[in-house]
């Protein structure tokens, strides 16, 4: 009797397992565009904030330039912005912005991923063996944040977790 081998075709084992499932992160990422808004270019010098002044510059500013983007709200000098100036400026950026958060583009990624991980059904990994896929360089990051969090999900379900590849992996865990 041949084997597969001995007849030329090579037949990936670990692949074809039932129990081995691999898991890419970054299938998860949010393509929606993001977009910083420093309050910086609203405060007098730079510094402090002249409410009347304030009121006028975002009522004439052009908010539909954020259309359907993920604005993220910030302060690159060392003002002191009181509360109420975020919730204005919140409510001029609803009407044309996806979604307005406070922060920085990059610091919103990891709320992003969570949010599609949450609506993943992690019991499907029940007993099995899974890797956390690590090594992509797409232009989509994924932050070790994301990592924890889905370690978190998985690790009352899976037999054992690993990072990396199925041919190169560091296992994590093992029930």
């Amino acid at each position: 009797m041949a084997t597969d081998t001995q007849q030329g075709e090579i037949v990936n084992k670990i692949k074809q397992s039932k129990k081995l499932a691999t898991i890419d992160l970054q299938q998860y990422y949010d393509d929606t565009s993001r977009i910083g808004l420093d309050l910086k270019q609203f405060l007098f010098k730079g510094l402090i904030l002249k409410e009347k002044e304030f009121r006028q510059q975002l009522k004439d500013f052009d908010w539909s330039q954020y259309k359907d983007q993920y604005v993220c709200i910030y302060c690159s000098s060392d003002a002191i912005i009181s509360k109420w100036a975020y919730m204005l400026i919140g409510s001029h950026l609803v009407p044309h912005a996806k979604e307005v958060f406070n922060g920085k583009p990059d610091d919103i990624i990891h709320e992003l991923y969570q949010r599609k991980l949450a609506e993943v059904d992690w019991s499907q990994y029940q007993d099995k063996f899974v890797i956390l896929k690590g090594c992509s360089d797409d232009g989509r990051p994924v932050p070790e944040s994301v990592y924890l969090y889905a370690t978190q999900k998985l690790l009352p379900y899976v037999k054992k977790l690993m990072y990396g590849e199925a041919c190169s992996n560091v296992p994590v865990y093992r029930s």
